[in-house]
């Protein structure tokens, strides 16, 4: 070992030791609980993404050639780029006070319970491919270098799975310490593997990355606008595994004190992994000494033989060995906890029953079967699992992305000022995202029929949970009915009747009309608008528009009390222009109130007011 090298990693033992004993580091405390900092956060998100290395950079040369040069820097960028949409779900979830569930919980919030569990589906496939191509590529890093037949490879991928569910059973669990722990040595090893590569690179491999730009660009160059989209996302899809986990800081989101702590850690994962996984991707795919056909499999294990020799070749792959292994743990914890949450939700207690380890059982067993199952039907081939998960960690994009898009467009930022970004870029991101998603689904189909299957299955769950034990019925029995206007303005002498549509965060205001009444739509995934006076109505929407609930209303004060003198009062909205864009499709459709019902007088106000009007 070179003297810089020794150097290096007394700096690097010390650094590490020094971190490890830092009070507060992880967790802290503040108002009585527990919070996990942005580095806990982003440490166990960077386990999950870091094991992508193992596997990532040999099948994105398997799927476009050269061009994962050039594209596996190029995806990283696109990943980070599009974390910002997801901190900006972080901070939607925080005002909601909804704290974690990622993906579900945002989809819950925005599309409705039955929708969500097209999420919960996209997410549990990401879970069980993570468990089962982390212990495929565990035991083809840990016996690489042996060499054993793909019969005993099977069993050993099995013995895996079903040690880690006995684990969870049993109540053993990784807590953030220890997580911590492997972090620091894991980053340790394959920093000493960077910076061996990069004192090694050789003037054929720097031509081999100029190659694979100019290639690159030259496909740009030829060719028209549809024939250059394709080839961008075709080469995307084949590098965004390479990324996997990232959607992981929105599941543990929940031990976060806000959505800044999120923002941190993505900034934390964005200057790490986002860094790492790409430098050594163009270190071994443009290493002239491997043969990449025939070590797809284990290709960071034989780079490390070629740039440290056999000790530390056996060093790497007892460390993906770790760090894979604990990927398969973190599926087999973040699914229970997304089945416990969703089971809770709904009332499905027997399964998220648990034995005398605390420990939710029945959903570890029943887990580590589909996983096997899995592993089994595809005999553990690495490239037929790798497809599959890149559908699934796209659906979950295409999701979280769909549902932004949605949220801005009928809420606007004015409720959320200290991180917006651009609704264009989003609209862009999901364009792209959408197209990859269809690109894996057609070029990857049994990722995409396993996608559908799970989607199937929770989709009947669905539909039972959300028709007969959804909480959203609590909420909805909370509130006030149209038919409670009508006995209300029934009980009043007065011809000239005032109806206020208001938004639920806005106050009634104090008018002294003859007779009126405020009405406000909630939705029932969140808690019920408190009624501030007797002439406030709080009326519950599900499926149907604010538009159609309007028109509904209208229609019944119409027909059971013709003799009114009705006038309704919308309010001038007083956000960005920009955001009275976005409401434009729904002024356009209050316009045509006054044809539909011309015995009632329209009016938009604007008043003082502290509150900001409807």
């Amino acid at each position: 070992m070179s003297p810089f090298l020794i150097i290096l990693n007394l700096l690097l033992i010390g650094g590490a030791v020094f971190l490890y004993f830092r009070p507060k580091l992880l967790v802290y405390f503040r108002g009585g609980k527990l919070y996990l900092t942005w580095l806990a956060i982003g440490v166990i998100t960077l386990m999950d993404e870091l094991t992508s290395v193992f596997y990532a950079p040999a099948e994105a040369f398997h799927y476009i050639g050269l061009f994962a040069l050039f594209f596996l820097p190029f995806t990283s960028l696109f990943i980070r780029y599009l974390t910002t949409r997801l901190v900006e779900i972080a901070e939607i979830l925080d005002v909601h006070d909804l704290k974690g569930g990622g993906v579900y919980n945002f989809s819950y919030l925005v599309l409705g319970p039955l929708i969500s569990f097209v999420a919960v589906s996209s997410i549990m496939v990401d879970y069980v491919l993570t468990a089962a191509i982390s212990s495929v590529s565990a035991v083809e890093n840990l016996f690489g270098l042996v060499g054993i037949g793909p019969h005993q490879k099977l069993i050993v991928e099995l013995l895996m799975i079903w040690g880690v569910a006995g684990l969870n059973i049993i109540g053993i669990r990784a807590n953030a310490r220890t997580t911590f722990a492997i972090f620091l040595g894991t980053g340790l090893v394959l920093i000493n593997l960077l910076v061996m590569g990069a004192f090694q690179v050789t003037p054929q491999g720097v031509a081999t990355v100029v190659q694979s730009f100019h290639l690159t660009f030259d496909r740009f160059r030829d060719g028209n606008f549809l024939n250059h989209y394709t080839f961008l996302v075709a080469s995307i899809s084949g590098c965004i595994l390479a990324y996997s986990g990232v959607e992981s800081v929105m599941q543990t989101a929940a031990l976060a004190r806000n959505w800044k702590t999120i923002k941190q850690s993505y900034l934390f994962l964005g200057l790490t992994v986002g860094i790492f996984t790409p430098l050594v991707s163009l270190l071994t795919l443009s290493d002239p000494r491997i043969d990449l056909h025939a070590h797809q499999t284990d290709l960071i294990t034989h780079y490390a033989s070629l740039v440290g020799g056999q000790w530390f070749s056996v060093l790497i792959a007892l460390t993906a060995g770790v760090t894979l292994l604990m990927a398969v743990n973190t599926a087999f914890v973040a699914s229970s906890e997304l089945i416990e949450r969703v089971a809770h939700r709904y009332g499905f207690h027997s399964v998220i029953k648990t034995n005398r380890h605390a420990s939710l059982y029945r959903i570890h067993i029943a887990n580590a079967v589909f996983y096997s199952l899995v592993i089994y039907f595809t005999q553990g081939s690495q490239g037929t699992l790798a497809g599959m998960y890149a559908v699934g960690l796209v659906a979950t994009f295409v999701i979280n992305l769909g549902s932004l898009l949605i949220y801005r467009y009928s809420k606007g930022t004015k409720k959320l000022r200290l991180y917006n970004v651009s609704r264009i870029g989003t609209l862009l991101l999901f364009v792209i995202v959408l197209s990859i998603f269809i690109y894996l689904s057609y070029h990857k189909p049994p990722g995409f029929f396993l996608w559908l299957g799970v989607t199937v299955v929770s989709l009947v769950a669905g539909i039972y949970g959300t028709r007969k034990r959804a909480p959203e019925l609590t909420e909805i029995e909370k509130g006030e009915t149209p038919m409670d206007i009508i006995l209300f303005l029934g009980e009043s002498n007065q011809k000239n009747v005032h109806i206020y549509f208001k938004r639920p965060f806005d106050s009634p205001q104090d008018k002294t009309y003859d007779t009126t009444a405020f009405i406000t739509f909630y939705t029932p995934r969140q808690k019920i608008p408190p009624r501030v006076s007797a002439n406030h109505f709080r009326i519950p929407f599900k499926r149907a528009s604010i538009y159609h609930n309007i028109v509904a209303i209208l229609d019944l004060l119409v027909y059971e009390a013709p003799h009114f003198n009705l006038t309704v009062h919308f309010g001038w909205p007083t956000s960005s222009w920009y955001d009275r864009l976005s409401i434009g499709v729904m002024m356009f459709q209050l316009m045509r109130l006054p044809r539909l019902f011309p015995a009632v007088n329209f009016r938009i106000d604007k008043f003082k007011s502290t509150s900001a009007p409807a």
